[in-house]
């Protein structure tokens, strides 16, 4: 009976806390049928005619397009930057034994302590110097120089619960270092690596502080700062705001609910193996 108890208690508590994160979701998908006037008269209410053409107008003064691609430029390119350096440098940290592999491993998880907003402008002004600056692949470069703090974090932990058997086995072989990681190992750390990809992902998809210092031209625009010129000084957009909103989310969400699995997993067997 209890347990029975227990079960429906916490049962009644998630539901509870599900439609608690759920609902703004669902306000702004059905706001985003609605006309500027029929949500200024009932935000709660339903819409009278469900407006379609919300989102084609969104989908059209976004420039979702153009934005998208260059917002696929910056995720791409970061996310390949942090799994192939945070990668190697975890793998080589793990495996190296001494003071200077410990302190420089202990460097990387330091620098995650560092709030980016105390090094944004002399980040800014390095990758300008650099010629980083006003280029979504330069974004990207700057995001992967960002993002490998955590990710060496990870695959460090994770890279400690591999035999060394295997290593030692590969160079019986003839592997060298290189080939023994990229034929051997890598395979083996795809579950932290869907994790980081997938965390990366949310971060850099929905980013809007360093595209904001970063991009200056409207071309070269991310989805993020491309919906934000819907809020105008005057007067704001909240049909065509909500619409792009979800629409720009469509493509993350359903990467997200593909490889949600392998979140938990992947951190807590390298927490476990840390």
């Amino acid at each position: 009976m209890n347990r029975r108890l227990y079960s429906v208690s916490t049962l009644v508590v998630l539901i509870v806390v599900a439609c608690f994160f759920l609902f703004p979701i669902y306000m702004a998908i059905l706001n985003s049928f609605k006309t500027q006037g029929e949500m200024y008269a009932s935000v709660l209410g339903l819409p009278t005619k469900f407006h379609f053409e919300n989102y084609v107008q969104a989908f059209k003064k976004a420039n979702m397009l153009e934005s998208g691609l260059n917002t696929v430029v910056v995720t791409v390119t970061g996310i390949c930057g942090i799994v192939l350096c945070s990668s190697l440098a975890g793998y080589k940290l793990s495996r190296t034994r001494g003071a200077l592999s410990n302190a420089i491993f202990m460097l990387f998880v330091s620098s995650m302590l560092i709030p980016f907003q105390t090094i944004m402008v002399t980040l800014t002004k390095m990758a300008k110097n650099l010629g980083l600056q006003g280029t979504p692949f330069g974004l990207g470069i700057v995001c992967a120089g960002l993002g490998v703090s955590m990710a060496v974090f990870l695959y460090h932990g994770f890279v400690k619960g591999i035999p060394r058997e295997l290593d030692e086995s590969a160079k019986i072989d003839g592997c060298g270092e290189v080939k023994t990681f990229f034929s051997i190992i890598l395979p083996l750390l795809l579950p932290i690596t869907f994790t980081i990809v997938i965390l990366n992902l949310l971060w850099l998809w929905n980013d809007f502080l360093l595209p904001v210092l970063m991009l200056t031209d409207f071309h070269k625009y991310t989805l993020v700062l491309t919906i934000n010129m819907f809020f105008g000084k005057y007067s704001r957009e909240w049909s065509l705001i909500l619409a792009s909103l979800i629409l720009s989310s469509i493509p993350i969400v359903i990467i997200f609910a593909i490889f949600q699995r392998w979140i938990i997993q992947g951190i807590t067997e390298g927490a476990v193996k840390g």
